[in-house]
């Protein structure tokens, strides 16, 4: 099996939960490790939220953000630029995600996922649209900065906030995505504002010390 989702696949897949989704794409690739190349072409034309979604998840436990940041970053300039599908350059494609991993990190979500998913069906709207799709691509660069950058409780609120916006990309809901993109800016905010005080600290510590 290549790994690719064919027509009638995807078709089911659509319906699917996305913890179901996780853990049906993981078992096409029976390798102890699957790369973020592998998983970019297995879920087509959802890639984009899909990857959002799992590389924002880790993000939620301390010490991962900064490890998923930096493909967070490009796949949302890519989007941000209005590109359909992810074009991975090749030190991110070959990246990889623990198989076990990627299945605990499903099954450990889907009480929490699915509690969302019970809110989320297709809704035709803007940020649904290119447009909108522009506008996520551009609030996942400015939330994968802030998990980039260390500080104290910075990175839950924009993670959240992606996450959300990544579960309406995926199953084409405008209402979900919006919430998503508005708790996302709120979280992206805050974390700004947590990381320039530290840092005004910083200076003032210093002119102190050398004062």
């Amino acid at each position: 099996m290549d790994g690719t989702i064919h027509p009638t696949e995807a078709d089911a897949h659509g319906a699917a939960p996305i913890s179901r989704i996780v853990r049906e794409v993981a078992a096409q690739f029976p390798g102890e490790r699957i790369s973020l190349g592998d998983m970019a072409e297995a879920f087509g034309d959802r890639a984009f939220g899909l990857l959002i979604l799992l590389l924002c998840l880790p993000s939620l436990l301390p010490g991962m953000a900064s490890v998923f940041g930096i493909p967070m970053l490009i796949l949302g300039v890519q989007m941000g630029m209005g590109r359909r599908v992810p074009k991975l350059p090749g030190f991110v494609a070959r990246q990889t995600i623990k198989r076990t991993d990627l299945l605990r990190l499903s099954d450990g979500s889907s009480k929490w996922l699915g509690r969302i998913e019970r809110y989320v069906k297709p809704r035709p709207g803007a940020f649904v649209s290119p447009m909108g799709d522009r506008v996520v691509g551009w609030l996942t660069v400015y939330s994968a900065l802030m998990l980039i950058l260390p500080g104290p409780g910075t990175n839950g609120p924009p993670a959240f906030g992606n996450i959300v916006m990544a579960l309406g990309v995926v199953e084409h809901d405008s209402k979900v995505t919006a919430w998503g993109a508005g708790l996302c800016l709120l979280g992206c905010i805050f974390a700004t504002i947590v990381l320039a005080t530290l840092a005004w600290i910083a200076i003032r510590a210093m002119g102190w010390v050398v004062g």
